[in-house]
């Protein structure tokens, strides 16, 4: 259970989240989005508070673990119907993007899907995104171009990711947090999380 949480994002900011399976990670993003309700949840942006779902549609994006582009869907159509018209153009103007614009979702392979998903979320208006499990299923080389894209928007947007790939998380984030025991705190040192048991004895930094 989940308990006295405290976590600051700024704009600028890529917070690494770790934790031991079911932790709270997870549950945790669910949260501070508003898919599962919490007793005394409080959330402020720029010193206003926003606890109703509503207010917040506008001021975080979530990008969960499951598929949530139609499969019929053509690539370029999702962009058209997810992404501010004015920004359409550069959105694809992606060399990765530019040959699977004409493609079906259900015939994106698992990375490519992934990657437009991430992509997706990472150019909402939102100065602050929550991204869980952004890695997962990956190949090395897709991770690369999932992680570039993260860094690239993080200059003007404050991040949460958390995922099972640590190496990942870990070469990404500017901050580091653990959930442990239903508390959230700050990892200083990344020798913390071999340390304390919180990544595998094999763990390379």
């Amino acid at each position: 259970m989940l308990s006295d949480v405290y976590l600051k994002l700024e704009t600028g900011q890529i917070i690494g989240l770790f934790g031991r399976n079911g932790s709270g990670k997870s549950t945790l993003l669910k949260i501070i989005f508003g898919i599962i309700s919490a007793l005394d949840k409080s959330i402020f942006i720029n010193g206003i508070s926003k606890n109703k779902s509503s207010l917040l549609l506008n001021e975080i994006s979530y990008l969960h673990q499951n598929q949530f582009i139609p499969n019929h869907f053509s690539v370029f159509k999702t962009i058209q119907l997810s992404v501010d018209k004015q920004k359409v153009d550069v959105f694809c103007n992606d060399n990765f993007l530019k040959p699977l614009l004409n493609c079906k979702i259900r015939n994106l392979s698992f990375g490519e899907l992934r990657y437009l998903q991430v992509k997706l979320i990472l150019f909402n208006q939102s100065k602050f995104v929550l991204l869980d499990e952004p890695f997962s299923g990956l190949s090395p080389k897709m991770v690369e171009k999932v992680s570039l894209l993260i860094k690239e928007n993080s200059q003007e947007k404050g991040i949460i990711v958390t995922d099972h790939n640590y190496r990942s998380v870990i070469e990404v984030a500017t901050d580091l947090r653990v959930l442990d025991q239903g508390k959230l705190r700050v990892i200083n040192e990344k020798a913390e999380l071999f340390e304390e048991g919180y990544l595998p004895s094999s763990a390379i930094f």
